[in-house]
């Protein structure tokens, strides 16, 4: 395909996630408001390498457009907001907090919400963790580091930053934590079973304390 075909391409898929996005977000976002978005993260995940995947790259930008505006929508007040959200920041967003987004996502069925970010996004999630991940039964080799923005902290109810020294700013009524976990980035496998294990631990204390106990009648 030539760079002039690939181009037009992009931008139809663009077009269509936008599209997408608009049906998903009718009556909350105008298609003015997601273009921006879309257009806001296309270029971010380009210029940080993602653009080596180009026939993704809308796609990835779409996700990432609709978790923000979820995001926004929640801290606006526009959406109502049914189970609690959680936050997961460390500086490349590849590896400690993809893995605590993960697994609060599997420990929680799904109930509760769940974003990750970071001050300096990767490239990709370190593959190790891709890895050690699959041996338990989660996988997440479509997750893609992300930058941390305004509106996820803000529609966040518990932020976790990962022992990295990454700062959020601070909202009143949110609950901050500090996890001290090792980097797992360029350890070998052994290692990083264990940094997986030992945010697991903590994943489900989080999980047992923001899901409420439902008793028999």
């Amino acid at each position: 395909m030539s760079e002039q075909s690939s181009v037009f391409s992009a931008e139809r898929n663009l077009e269509r996630e936008v599209g997408r996005l608009a049906e998903e977000f009718h009556g909350v976002w105008s298609r003015e408001t997601i273009a921006r978005f879309l257009s806001e993260c296309h270029t971010e995940l380009e210029q940080r390498g993602r653009g080596r995947v180009v026939n993704f790259l809308p796609l990835m930008a779409g996700r990432f457009a609709r978790d923000r505006l979820w995001a926004l929508a929640q801290a606006e007040g526009l959406v109502e907001k049914t189970h609690p959200e959680a936050l997961f920041v460390c500086v490349r967003n590849a590896g400690r907090s993809q893995i605590a987004a993960a697994l609060t996502h599997h420990l929680s069925n799904g109930w509760i919400g769940v974003r990750s970010a970071g001050s300096l996004p990767g490239e990709e999630v370190q593959p190790t963790v891709v890895r050690v991940m699959e041996e338990i039964g989660v996988d997440i080799h479509t997750e893609f580091p992300k930058p941390l923005t305004d509106e996820v902290v803000r529609a966040a109810d518990v932020v976790v930053t990962m022992g990295c020294g990454d700062a959020c700013p601070v909202y009143p009524g949110k609950r901050y934590e500090d996890w001290q976990v090792a980097d797992p980035a360029d350890q070998p496998t052994e290692v990083v079973r264990q940094i997986r294990d030992d945010i697991k631990l903590r994943v489900e204390a989080l999980v047992a304390q923001l899901t409420p106990v439902v008793t028999g009648g």
